[in-house]
C-alpha cells in the first residue's frame, strides 16, 4: 500500500500539472472504487480551478474555490501525468482533463482508492480523526511520550495508529525503530521520554529521505511521473526477516505485530 512517502511523491508530482489549472472535465470510466464516486463529481470539478495541491495524511486534496477533490491510492493505485490521447488501459478508471491539455489518469486494479468531495469550509469524517503530520511541527518525542503513557500495546502499534500520527506505515515504522535501537514488541508505555525523542526523529529521516529518493517500489507503486520509487535500496530491516543485520550480522527476525509483518534484529533493537 503507498505510504505517506509515495503520496507525497505523487503530490510532488502532479502538482506542476494540476495547481493553477482550470478542470476541463472528470472521466469516470469505473465508479466502483472503495467508495462509489458520486454521480456529481464531474458536475462540481467541471470549471474549478485547481488553488492548490496538498496532502493530509494519506489523502491527496486537489483544493479549489467551492471545495476539494479528496484521492486516497488504496492499495494498488497510482494517479499519473498521463498523455490524454493515450488510450487507457484495463485499470484506468479516472481521468481528470485541464483545459490546460494535461491528463492526470488514476489506474488501480484493486479498486481499494477513492474519489470523493469535501465542499468547502466543512470537515469529513476520513480527516477529522486524524493525529499530527510526522514531518510538522507538531510531532516530536515529547508528545509521543505523552501519547503512550498508560499503554501496554507494542510501540509498533503506537506509531502506525493514525489517530497518534498519520502516515507511518508499516514499512517506515520497521525502518525507525531499528534505527533508534527499540524493539517493536516493547510496550509503548515502558519507552522512555529520551528514547521517544530519537524514534521521534528517526521517523522524520526516514520519512524523508523516502520523500527524496521517490518513494519505496515494493510491487507496483510509481509517482505522478510513472516512475519507480528507489529508497527500497537503503532498506535496514523491512523485508529482510532471516538475513543478517546489516549493522551486526545477526539474523534479522520476522514476526506478526498488529496483523503486520515485523522485522527485528535482536542484536540491535531492546
Amino acid at each position: 500500500m503507498p505510504e505517506l512517502p509515495e503520496v507525497e511523491t505523487t503530490r510532488r508530482g502532479v502538482e506542476p500539472y494540476s495547481r493553477g489549472c482550470t478542470v476541463e472535465t472528470l472521466v469516470v470510466r469505473e465508479p466502483r472504487l472503495r467508495w462509489p464516486v458520486p454521480d456529481d463529481l464531474p458536475d462540481r470539478l467541471r470549471g474549478q480551478l485547481i488553488e492548490a495541491v496538498e496532502r493530509r495524511g494519506k489523502y491527496l486534496l486537489f483544493r479549489t474555490a467551492s471545495g476539494s477533490l479528496m484521492v486516497h491510492l488504496g492499495m494498488s493505485g497510482s494517479l499519473r501525468v498521463q498523455d490524454r490521447a493515450e488510450p487507457p488501459l484495463q485499470h484506468d478508471h479516472v481521468d481528470i482533463l485541464m483545459h490546460e491539455g494535461h491528463c492526470l489518469r488514476f489506474n488501480d486494479p484493486r479498486r481499494f482508492g477513492s474519489f470523493l468531495w469535501l465542499p468547502h469550509g466543512e470537515s469529513h469524517p476520513l480527516l477529522s480523526h486524524l493525529g499530527p503530520e510526522p514531518l510538522s511541527g507538531g510531532f516530536d518525542g515529547d508528545y509521543l511520550y505523552r501519547r503512550s503513557r498508560g499503554r501496554r500495546g507494542p510501540v509498533k502499534s503506537l506509531v502506525m495508529d493514525g489517530k497518534v500520527v498519520v502516515g507511518v506505515g508499516n514499512i517506515y515504522a520497521n525502518e525507525a525503530l531499528f534505527l533508534s535501537g527499540i524493539h517493536p514488541a516493547r510496550a509503548a508505555g515502558r519507552v522512555s521520554r529520551a528514547r521517544y525523542g530519537v524514534l521521534a526523529e528517526h521517523i522524520k529521516r526516514v520519512l524523508t529521505s523516502a520523500i527524496e529518493q521517490g518513494g519505496t517500489t515494493l510491487r507496483d507503486f510509481v509517482g505522478g511521473d510513472g516512475k519507480p520509487g528507489y529508497f527500497a535500496q537503503q532498506l535496514f530491516v523491512y523485508g529482510r526477516g532471516g538475513q543478517p543485520c546489516k549493522r551486526c550480522g545477526a539474523t534479522l527476525r520476522e514476526v506478526r505485530i498488529g496483523q503486520r509483518s515485523t522485522v527485528y534484529c535482536v542484536a540491535c533493537q531492546r
